[in-house]
């Protein structure tokens, strides 16, 4: 029995959700492909497949050796092709994650003309602001932003932007301009969610305590509610630089030095890094620049390097 052709026979039932047409897709008979899937479970010790009489599902187990097990099967279908044809085209699944608003607005346009330039890609997009588990669920690469927690994964810093202070023209008319940071706390402040309090805004190793009308966990959210004229946000510039170069938007308590978050590619650590997730950052870091394009019309000093 070749090694692999239990691995094989498993994700091809796991993805077809039949052992009658995994079967047919492996030229093999069924009796066949259950014996293998028994085997593999067998030398793992452990329970990959769930069978009743009207479906199958995969176990715990099984969800997370079917993710190792693509990732593994894809890794040697590129180097085959690589080194037996000479072929740089990418082919093959490619799992990406990303946050929500980031992700619609600069990450999904670069999905796009990646795929367009590698039509032999099938490519998966994620987004949400939770952070997910990249071996768990089987992902080759996350963008991530903001601080990074200690773990086993690579990290490649893309790019960096900057937290802005920022409030619509009335709302500024109406209550004045803050003059510095301890001002802000008589002014109506519009709060991230990212958990079950609203962080405090941080600044170095002081903390200020803010109120305000609104807390939402959505950026997008807090950007059209500054727009409105409700209050003073505190928000990463690729979500309002739009707002500001419109002029909806008044940047403020710019000669302070801003909060910097970086941007990075995670994934997996692994030897041999598959063609497609390397040049799939390579991209996005050509694309973003740093300082990032979304930026760069907006008037404001460079970053300072950190």
């Amino acid at each position: 029995m070749h090694q692999l052709e239990p691995i094989v026979a498993f994700m091809r039932v796991a993805e077809l959700g039949s052992y009658t047409r995994a079967a047919e897709a492996l030229n093999l008979s069924r009796t066949r492909v259950s014996r293998l899937v028994m085997a593999l479970e067998e030398t793992l010790g452990v329970r990959l497949i769930q069978r009743t009489t009207r479906r199958l599902h995969l176990t715990a187990e099984g969800e997370r050796y079917l993710a190792h097990a693509q990732t593994i099967v894809q890794a040697l279908d590129e180097a085959a092709a690589d080194v037996g044809s000479g072929v740089s085209e990418m082919r093959g699944r490619l799992r990406i994650n990303g946050p929500m608003s980031f992700g619609v607005g600069h990450l999904s346009p670069l999905v796009a003309s990646f795929m367009a330039q590698h039509p032999g890609l099938d490519v998966r997009l994620d987004l949400n602001d939770r952070r997910v588990d990249l071996l768990e669920e089987g992902y080759d690469v996350a963008i991530r932003i903001g601080s990074l927690p200690d773990s086993s994964l690579v990290a490649r810093r893309l790019t960096r932007c900057r937290m802005l202070f920022c409030a619509s023209p009335g709302y500024l008319a109406k209550h004045g301009v803050p003059a510095d940071i301890e001002a802000l706390k008589q002014h109506q402040c519009l709060h991230y969610r990212n958990g079950p309090a609203p962080g405090d805004w941080r600044f170095g190793n002081t903390t200020l305590s803010t109120h305000g009308p609104l807390e939402s966990n959505n950026g997008d959210v807090l950007t059209h509610v500054a727009e409105a004229g409700l209050g003073i946000a505190h928000q990463p510039s690729f979500l309002v630089t739009e707002s500001i170069i419109e002029g909806r938007l008044i940047p403020v308590l710019t000669e302070l030095a801003p909060k910097i978050l970086d941007i990075h590619a995670l994934y997996p650590a692994r030897r041999f890094l598959p063609a497609k997730v390397e040049r799939f950052i390579d991209h996005l870091a050509a694309a973003w620049g740093d300082p990032p394009y979304w930026e760069r019309d907006m008037g404001l000093s460079p970053i300072t390097q950190q």
